[in-house]
């Protein structure tokens, strides 16, 4: 049992060492600094994702509306997969498959930010979902894994995890994010 937790540590803190080299970094910098300007233009953060990825849309979104680790005034983020009534009419009516790219070409203006999370980069929803904020102008930031997958094609930044482990993947996702939230904090209220 302990080999298994030491392990997995160990895996996790490779996965994010081999992700933060110096070309992720400045991605990671041009990211937030993406949100900063959608914010000051008076645009929103928009999140996709499948399973985890999802649970990960619905955490980052919540830590931008609520505050991360400071005392500021809340800031407009959703994540497209929270309303059950949108994503099962669409699934049932179209495909599940674009159960993302219709709230997004409904609620998407130009100014705003999509953050895309797929640990495979190939899921299909959340590539319809990326091209139809292309169409209208969004930029969108990709959070991937396992090579980038069909998402390393169509994102204006690509923050690829090079693992093939999901947890891994995911793990190192969460800490992206985190650091985008602090980034964006700073930028936007802890400026000296």
């Amino acid at each position: 049992m302990e080999k298994i937790v030491e392990k997995s540590f160990r895996e996790s803190i490779k996965a994010k060492e081999k992700f933060f080299t110096k070309k992720n970094t400045a991605l990671v910098i041009e990211a937030a600094e993406t949100i900063v300007e959608s914010f000051k233009s008076g645009g929103k953060l928009m999140l996709v994702g499948n399973g985890g990825s999802a649970a990960d849309s619905q955490h980052i979104a919540a830590e931008f509306v609520n505050r991360f680790e400071i005392e500021r005034p809340p800031l407009p983020a959703l994540a497209l997969t929270t309303d059950t009534s949108d994503i099962t009419s669409i699934g049932n009516d179209y495909s599940f498959d674009q159960i993302f790219s219709k709230q997004i070409r409904a609620l998407g203006k130009e100014q705003d930010v999509l953050i895309a999370i797929s640990t495979s980069g190939s899921s299909p929803n959340v590539i319809k979902g990326m091209e139809a904020a292309k169409a209208i102008g969004i930029k969108t930031i990709a959070l991937t894994g396992k090579g980038g997958g069909l998402m390393a094609e169509k994102a204006d930044i690509l923050l690829n995890v090079d693992s093939k482990t999901t947890a891994r993947i995911q793990e190192t996702h969460i800490t992206i994010c985190h650091i985008l939230c602090e980034l964006v904090d700073h930028m936007l209220f802890q400026k000296v």
